[in-house]
């Protein structure tokens, strides 16, 4: 190159550093995730994170109120300041600076909540019961709602497409029921603004829910992501697609045939879901759906899950108390609370005491509460159907839920809690059973009469036994077939014909007093 060319280059790979570095001007523009938007509710009485993505080493300030915080992006362009306690309140104008300027409208501050789970969370209004009458009075301008998408990855995600929208009755049908009536609760009963974040998954595994490195360091778990190792390495979600292509151009032909033949149409075979990418891989929903909300102010977390994992109940004992405390540890504001739906009754009655991984389900729910502090579970045994895992009434559900928060969150003076079985004494040929959390005392419902309870001796076989309400807290069972009895057990079916509440109508917790094997007992994949 000549001393006379030297200008030329020079001016040549300016210009080409401009070309290129077009995309990075657009790209130094202050961002926000989506969770951070007009409408959104931060959590009262405690800091509050912002967090966003800007140019490295660009500063950046966040205004709200009388606050005004600095942050400089990061090498990887991520900044984040947090907001001192705010009350109750608002609408409040955030601002945020950097390069460019960007303002947040309609902030309120109250109390926010994650609804999580698999379908019967994100159940929607416009299906639960009296859909015309929830969504016509859906009239709540303090309630905000927030959904994320459905990703399933393994590679953590860190925002989503979504955005905050106002409680109205255009707003609020595709919503998660459970959530939407636990916050309406929650907004009644308070008369501060509610945040609801909604991100359950239709069919979801709890693994799909953990950081799959947990899973990893925990020998418990090798058979379960051997199983998806195997998986991972050979499932070919084109060539399934392509089989499916072949099923529906031959079911389309032989609709043709069958309508000219005056016959009725055949069913529609039904597409592959692509298992890689779907609700039951460890980690997937963790990382596509979780992660993008970890650090968001929340005051907990409401869960209905269980179904998908039913049948592999003791694992979950364990698994499950993993998942709670690896979201604690992620979110970073200690032990929030975490409340759950315990399984409601499903499936066909049973004429005689049977083996039931529903029943061990339900149980291995109820053991997280001595496992982890600051959790709770309402038992919704008699609002179940028989015929749908997806019971319509949302309403009751949801209730259950609330008094939990109501009673251990907010100071509010109610019965929150079912009645649980404590200790048994056998006399006479005769259980007594103790109880606690019996509210006001120990009751049934339809019938005087206790139901639901069988009776075994050493041989384990378990026959219906005779029930009597002995004490506010305490119940009689016995059966003339059984003249020494070890173990009782009380609604221990998938569909359990029961009757047992306490006075305020809290269903007594399903139990059983043995620890013999159950039939998930080895069921680890």
């Amino acid at each position: 190159m000549t001393l006379k060319t030297a200008p030329f280059f020079a001016l040549l790979l300016l210009a080409s550093a401009a070309i290129f570095a077009e995309p990075n001007i657009c790209s130094a523009d202050v961002k926000l995730p989506a969770i951070i938007g007009d409408h959104m509710v931060l959590q009262q009485g405690q800091p509050n994170r912002i967090w966003g993505w800007a140019d490295a080493g660009e500063k950046v300030t966040v205004s709200l109120g009388d606050q005004k915080h600095a942050a400089t992006a990061d090498n990887n362009g991520r900044w984040l300041v947090t907001l001192a306690s705010l009350p109750a309140g608002g609408p409040h104008q955030m601002n945020i600076q950097g390069k460019n300027a960007l303002t947040v409208h309609d902030v309120l501050v109250g109390e926010v909540w994650l609804c999580s789970g698999q379908s019967n969370m994100a159940f929607s209004v416009s299906s639960a019961n009296d859909p015309d009458l929830e969504t016509r009075t859906a009239n709540y301008p303090q309630i905000r709602l927030i959904s994320v998408p459905r990703v399933g990855t393994q590679e953590p995600q860190d925002d989503f497409k979504g955005q905050w929208s106002v409680c109205t009755p255009q707003s609020v049908g595709s919503f998660s029921a459970v959530g939407y009536f636990f916050g309406r609760t929650l907004h009644q009963v308070l008369k501060v603004p509610v945040g609801l974040i909604d991100n359950a998954w239709g069919g979801s595994a709890c693994e799909a829910w953990v950081n799959r490195d947990l899973l990893a360091a925990d020998q418990r778990y090798a058979p379960l992501l051997a199983r998806w190792a195997d998986l991972e390495k050979n499932y070919d979600y084109e060539k399934a697609l392509a089989a499916y292509q072949k099923r529906l151009a031959d079911w389309k032909q032989k609709v043709a045939q069958a309508k000219k033949a005056g016959k009725a149409a055949l069913r529609r075979p039904r597409a592959p879901q692509n298992q890689l990418a779907g609700q039951h891989r460890p980690a997937n929903l963790y990382n596509g759906v979780l992660k993008p909300v970890i650090g968001y102010g929340i005051r907990g977390a409401i869960w209905y899950q269980g179904e998908s994992n039913a049948g592999r109940a003791y694992q979950y004992r364990h698994l499950f108390p993993l998942m709670i405390q690896n979201w604690r540890d992620d979110w970073g504001q200690g032990d929030f609370p975490f409340y759950w739906v315990q399984l409601a009754d499903f499936r066909a009655e049973q004429a005689e005491p049977v083996a039931s991984d529903w029943a061990e389900l339900r149980e291995a729910q109820t053991r997280t509460m001595a496992a982890l502090p600051n959790t709770g579970e309402a038992v919704i045994i008699r609002l179940g159907e028989a015929a749908d895992i997806h019971p319509k009434n949302k309403q009751d559900v949801a209730k259950r839920l609330a008094r939990w928060a109501l009673a251990q969150d907010y100071g509010v003076k109610i019965v929150h809690r079912s009645p649980i079985y404590t200790a048994a004494e056998t006399k006479d040929g005769r259980m007594v059973l103790s109880f606690e959390h019996v509210g006001g005392g120990l009751d049934t419902f339809d019938v005087t009469k206790p139901i639901g309870f069988a009776i075994a001796g050493k041989d384990q076989k378990f026959v219906w036994a005779q029930a009597k309400i002995v004490g506010r807290d305490k119940i009689e069972v016995w059966s003339d077939e059984v003249a020494n009895p070890v173990a009782v057990r009380y609604a221990w079916a998938d569909n359990p014909v029961c009757n047992v509440q306490n006075r305020e109508g809290l269903p007594l917790t399903p139990f059983r007093t043995d620890d013999w094997p159950g039939v998930t007992v080895n069921a680890v994949k």
